[in-house]
């Protein structure tokens, strides 16, 4: 038996420390970790004492990695001899489907690129043996550098001992499940990842097509095809897709751009069961009745989020003479707009040269802007967990690595079952700034994840109760966080404790965490 301590700050092969732990799966434990050779964040799986599955994971890990897809997560390093046994990944910085979805529906175009692509490195796993069987919507992730990465492959079906007789059918159904969020922000087979589950009807979810408008027929075929198979037969034509590869096919006749996310497109609310969505009078036959194709697209538009500002090209499989009308179009207005700012700029420099003088003042006083006020950097002293209503131990060891200047470290709360809100309020990390200091504003980097958070700032900490806690330590700012964030109070507040309240935590494989990797504290 292994006397190694499994703890944040341990090291494995004396190369990979544990930084904090992510998600925990039955006896295997996922690690944010750093690779302290290369300095870079990796992924690492450590097995407890007696864990059956060990050496089934790590020649799974060794088989993922030999998958000729620069879309399968990347192993680096995997060892069943050594006194704690590991698997090291990729760590793969960016957004989650799930994460991607918070701002509503994708482009129907966008959404088969995405899925497409996550289709085309299941099915490259499939012809070497691996299966994942666990898809869902924070398994299939767009990363920083603009790339589409499915983590999971072969490794998640060996942490739980999956042994199906149609691995196929599974994976297949799963990419329907992917894509059928992307298009309408629900999933199929009840509330997942942090996505509502989808309308029931009669006969189960309703097709996509009947929840949202802009769907093709022929995209919400295929998404039923493969999502929602007692359907086939019933309400849409065909035989159900059960492999990864008959999804990749399907998916090649649609439309598909490269997967960009975009502002949310308008959704539609769900029929009510029995009626026709066309014309409201009561449907006689044992499931909805699909809608009538729409003749345009929803709402569409080019706001990307920041983490996919790159690879901005187009894959198109169809429509290329349409998409060249568009970009010609598209140039002559720009350039027509160009010429009416310029004409509009030199009339407004004309004018204003004639009457500058005029317009000056003779002599009088101008009225002086007020001086800006320079904020400097307040040193922090100390910190802790905070956890007033709960034990009171909240990791305060590793709070000083949320301002250790090392964005790739972080403190993080307990795993709790409660997102907060239930069993108590709100949890935090407490800086101690040595002396009361007039504080303006704070830079925060956090993972890129929602956190409901309040920004308090006073003198007292010896607050067990809410009502005590707003009285000690005030609230100067509330609101959401997620990435690096500057947070701006409306007035400046005079304290000698900054508390980082989260007030809302986001789900981590089923349990609730909270983690900040950077804080800076500016004012006066």
């Amino acid at each position: 038996m292994s006397t190694f301590l499994i703890e944040p700050g341990a090291k494995l092969a004396n190369r990979y420390r544990l930084d904090h732990v992510v998600s925990e799966t039955g006896g295997a434990t996922r690690w944010k970790a750093t690779d302290e050779t290369l300095a870079r964040p990796v992924a690492v799986w450590t097995f407890a004492d007696g864990f059956p599955r060990t050496s089934e994971v790590v020649r799974a890990a060794r088989a993922t990695s030999r998958v000729p897809d620069a879309r399968v997560t990347q192993v680096f390093d995997a060892d069943d001899t050594a006194p704690v046994p590991y698997v090291v990944e990729e760590w793969v910085i960016g957004s989650s489907l799930a994460e991607l979805l918070q701002q509503g529906p994708m482009e129907p175009e966008r959404a088969a690129g995405l899925v497409a692509e996550a289709a085309e490195a299941i099915a490259a796993a499939h012809s070497n043996g691996l299966y994942h069987l666990c898809l869902s919507p924070g398994k299939l992730m767009w990363s920083s550098g603009g790339a589409v990465k499915v983590t999971g492959i072969g490794v998640d079906a060996a942490l739980l001992g999956s042994n199906v007789p149609q691995p196929g059918a599974v994976d297949a159904q799963g990419l329907g499940n992917l894509l059928y969020a992307a298009l309408t922000g629900y999933w199929p087979g009840g509330p997942q990842s942090g996505l509502p589950g989808a309308p029931q009807g009669p006969m189960g979810p309703y097709p996509p097509g009947q929840l949202r408008q802009g769907v093709s027929e022929q995209l919400a075929t295929i998404t039923t095809r493969a999502a929602l198979p007692q359907l086939v037969g019933q309400l849409v034509p065909g035989p159900p897709i059960t492999s990864p590869a008959e999804f990749c096919a399907a998916l090649a006749e649609v439309p598909r751009l490269i997967p960009l996310p975009v502002a949310p497109a308008e959704a539609v609310p769900p029929p009510e069961p029995g009626t026709s969505r066309r014309t409201g009078e009561f449907d006689t036959a044992t499931g909805p009745r699909r809608s009538a194709r729409n003749s345009s697209a929803a709402a569409r538009s080019g706001g990307a989020r920041p983490q996919a500002n790159s690879r901005m090209e187009q894959r198109t499989a169809r429509g290329q003479g349409t998409s060249t009308k568009r970009l010609l179009i598209g140039a002559v207005a720009v350039l027509l707009f160009a010429g009416v700012v310029a004409g509009a700029w030199t009339l407004g420099t004309s004018l204003r040269s004639g009457t500058e003088e005029e317009a000056a003042p003779s002599g009088g006083e101008t009225e002086e802007a007020p001086e800006s006020v320079d904020l400097e950097v307040l040193a922090i002293s100390g910190a802790d967990g905070f956890d007033p209503l709960g034990d009171g131990s909240e990791h305060g060891a590793n709070a000083g690595l949320a301002y250790d200047g090392d964005v790739s470290t972080q403190w993080n709360t307990e795993g709790y079952k409660d997102p907060m809100g239930t069993e108590k309020t709100g949890v935090g990390l407490l800086l101690d700034l040595g002396s009361a200091k007039e504080v303006h504003e704070l830079d925060l980097v956090t993972p890129e994840q929602n956190y409901g958070m309040q920004i308090r700032v006073g003198d007292d900490i010896s607050a067990t109760d809410p009502s005590s806690l707003d009285s000690a330590l005030p609230v100067a700012w509330e609101g959401s966080v997620s990435g690096s964030q500057a947070v701006e109070f409306d007035e400046s507040v005079t304290g000698q404790y900054v508390l980082l309240w989260f007030t809302e935590l986001p789900a981590d494989d089923g349990r609730y965490r909270g983690s900040v990797n950077e804080v800076e504290v500016r004012g006066l």
